[in-house]
């Protein structure tokens, strides 16, 4: 326990948006305390709690980009609704820091802002290649 009495693996990857909600990102393997919903952006193992898979391949964009869109949303309103809500993918970066960073285009900011933004709050190699960061600017 931590000196809050939250336990850290409750605080890791933790990130309020722009807007006031919480939302966490993880990598999709790694063992995480129970969420509301979560949006997976990479093969891996289903949480037990309710979840959301989005064909996204590694370095890339997601397959389907009206898809993804619709999934970004329901996690947003989710988060916004008040409901624990995680992103994860492989390494926790590139796929979850675009997601993260679409989230906060969601809230209001510019997408070179929300790149920025999640790269100075989440990591600093979040949003990982320049067609990630093409594809936060269809983010509405």
């Amino acid at each position: 326990m931590g000196v809050t009495g939250v336990r850290e693996t409750d605080q890791a990857g933790l990130l309020t948006l722009p807007g006031g909600a919480t939302v966490r990102g993880r990598r999709v393997a790694e063992p995480a305390s129970p969420a509301d919903f979560a949006l997976l952006l990479a093969p891996g193992p289903e949480p037990e709690w309710p979840a959301r898979r989005i064909r996204w391949p590694d370095f890339w964009i997601p397959a389907d980009r009206a898809d993804a869109l619709d999934a970004l949303r329901e996690a947003w309103r989710r988060a916004y609704a008040g409901e624990r809500v995680e992103v994860a993918c492989h390494g926790g970066v590139g796929r979850t820091g675009t997601a993260l960073a679409a989230f906060a285009v969601l809230d209001g900011l510019p997408p070179a802002r929300a790149v920025a933004w999640v790269r100075s709050r989440y990591h600093r190699r979040a949003v990982e290649t320049p067609w990630q960061r093409w594809w936060l600017r269809g983010v509405r």
